[in-house]
């Protein structure tokens, strides 16, 4: 089932594969995936002002991962660019639901091949004790 999504352009962020992201078997590792999902949300929060550090410094706040469900389609290799995007599923108060892709950079005659999808669920918490909290009001409407 296709999730709905509340956005209609994901977020992309551009990823080189180095030697350090890849196996014994040339490929990428699979719990890289999420070093590079991880990589595209922050970045995607930054282009919409919102730096991870500067939301701890001035909110007290910070979101952690809670959840991540993910499924591997194909490979990607050494020197492979890829393109991993970000977009909203659903927000909440304390907790967004964040669709992810990993994409292979094409040639431009041919469409970019999925490489793996999933969905991460973030809650917010506070950045000292780690109890859960509202996500200031800022972050959400600059999310719609």
């Amino acid at each position: 089932m296709t999730p709905r999504l509340r956005n209609a352009t994901p977020f992309e962020h551009p990823i080189r594969i180095y030697w350090e992201d890849t196996d014994a078997g040339g490929i990428v590792f699979y719990a890289n995936y999420l070093k590079f999902f991880e990589r595209a949300r922050t970045e995607w929060l930054r282009a919409l002002g919102f730096g991870q550090q500067w939301l701890r410094d001035t909110s007290g706040g910070m979101f952690v991962v809670s959840e991540t469900t993910i499924k591997y389609h194909s490979p990607a290799r050494l020197d492979d660019t890829l393109t991993v995007t970000a977009q909203l599923q659903e927000a909440g108060r304390a907790s967004l639901s964040i669709v992810q892709r990993a994409f292979l950079r094409q040639n431009k005659d041919s469409s970019d091949r999925l490489l793996a999808e999933g969905t991460i669920r973030l809650g917010w918490v506070d950045s000292t004790t780690l109890k859960p909290g509202r996500i200031p009001a800022t972050v959400l409407e600059a999310l719609k």
